[in-house]
């Protein structure tokens, strides 16, 4: 018999990145990066002239940063804890928007905090990938975790049938942030969080329709 499924993103759920970023932009090629803007053609700052760093820009440095500075990424609060009592429920895969080369790095860096579980990658919106995990897992329910609210949107429309939790577990950019339309809860605390999870598992049940999205 299969079991219930948590699919989670990794950056600001199960690790930290945006704060380490950050710091790695002002350390290595003095730019101000002001975390609370969601479009990061708005949030960085070059310090000596004041000029914004232009939007085609910006993905080079994303890429430098995990080209040489993942060892730089913690995990989250609790979380360890959090995906060892869930793991003793239901299976666990992580559904990470990265080019499909840094899968392999992805998934030794998590090995490296303790987190072994199955990396899938992505580019775009998660909706067809987690379609497809579905098709290869057939679990009797599933549930998504995911910081960006696009991607609750995406999933919420390719499977609506699948519980979705909004949680920004970087508290500098948590502030900033609102609870995602499409998603059934926001929580930012791991322990919490696998609460509201094993809730939802034990009651098997599929999610129902968001208003979001009947509305779409």
């Amino acid at each position: 018999m299969t079991r219930p499924l948590l699919i989670t993103d990794c950056d600001e759920v199960l690790l930290h990145m945006v704060a380490h970023f950050r710091d790695w932009l002002a350390e290595a090629h003095g730019i101000d990066f002001a975390v609370e803007h969601e479009n990061w053609g708005d949030a960085l700052v070059r310090k000596e002239t004041g000029e914004k760093v232009a939007m085609e820009e910006v993905w080079p440095f994303v890429d430098g940063f995990f080209d040489t500075e993942m060892e730089r990424q913690t995990p989250v609060k609790g979380v360890i804890e959090a995906l060892d009592r869930i793991t003793a429920h239901a299976d666990i895969v992580v559904l990470t928007n990265l080019p499909d080369h840094r899968r392999q790095p992805r998934i030794d860096q998590l090995a490296r905090h303790g987190i072994g579980h199955e990396v899938y990658t992505n580019q775009g919106g998660k909706g067809d990938a987690l379609n497809a995990i579905l098709e290869a897992h057939r679990p009797p329910v599933a549930l998504f975790v995911d910081d960006l609210s696009y991607q609750h949107h995406s999933v919420a429309k390719a499977a609506p049938q699948v519980w979705r939790l909004h949680m920004v577990a970087e508290p500098l950019v948590a502030q900033h942030r609102p609870k995602a339309a499409d998603a059934h809860a926001r929580i930012d605390d791991w322990a919490e969080a696998a609460d509201w999870i094993l809730a939802r598992f034990a009651e098997g049940a599929p999610a129902p329709l968001t208003e979001a999205v009947n509305e779409a």
